[in-house]
């Protein structure tokens, strides 16, 4: 049975792809041009090679935007993405400092709102990138993130923690988007 993205239900696994995924061709491409160091015909064009043969060995299911862009919302989820990642860098550095205190951690379960594959990828890689906070496991079917935390003292810690993440997570929602997806989130959100 051939299934399309658009009655997919939040939790089931899309049909993979097989063929040309051009974007993806075009992203591997680039990153092994930036890996080698050097833009010359022949790192684009083994990067192209080596793109083609793992999008067709490891083929990927299709992740469908439906969203739209939208620049006060990408402005806001950046701006506080290097707040965060200032102060995260700055704390983290503290607690590495602290001659004979082990920093205190805890792994928090936090449940998303969103059900798309792509605003929880991206949820989740921005909590990562930021010191202190590590992703370490992901549940597809409940929009659920395990996240490893540093500077966990108390349950306000925990709580502020896993708040953290979903502020996080609606800015995302709030840059990317479309109005029908956004609509029931904000909604959820205000009713929590």
């Amino acid at each position: 049975m051939s299934r399309t993205a658009s009655n997919d239900v939040p939790g089931d696994v899309p049909v993979r792809r097989h063929g040309v995924q051009w974007p993806m061709l075009i992203g591997l491409t680039v990153v092994w041009v930036l890996l080698w160091g050097g833009l010359t015909v022949a790192n684009v064009l083994s990067g192209l090679v080596v793109a083609v043969i793992v999008t067709l060995v490891f083929p990927l299911p299709p992740i469908v935007f439906s969203g739209r862009l939208r620049v006060r919302g990408l402005a806001v989820l950046i701006g506080w993405f290097v707040v965060e990642l200032v102060v995260a860098s700055v704390q983290v550095s503290g607690q590495a400092l602290r001659i004979g205190r082990r920093p205190l951690n805890a792994v928090i379960e936090v449940d998303l709102r969103s059900h798309s594959d792509l605003y929880l990828t991206l949820t989740a890689e921005l909590l990562s990138l930021v010191p202190g906070s590590l992703v370490v496991e992901v549940r597809r079917s409940t929009s659920t993130l395990f996240l490893h935390v540093l500077g966990v003292r108390d349950d306000a810690d925990v709580e502020e923690a896993r708040r953290r993440a979903l502020r996080q997570e609606e800015r995302v929602m709030r840059a990317l988007a479309s109005d029908e997806e956004l609509a029931p989130y904000l909604s959820e959100v205000v009713g929590r």
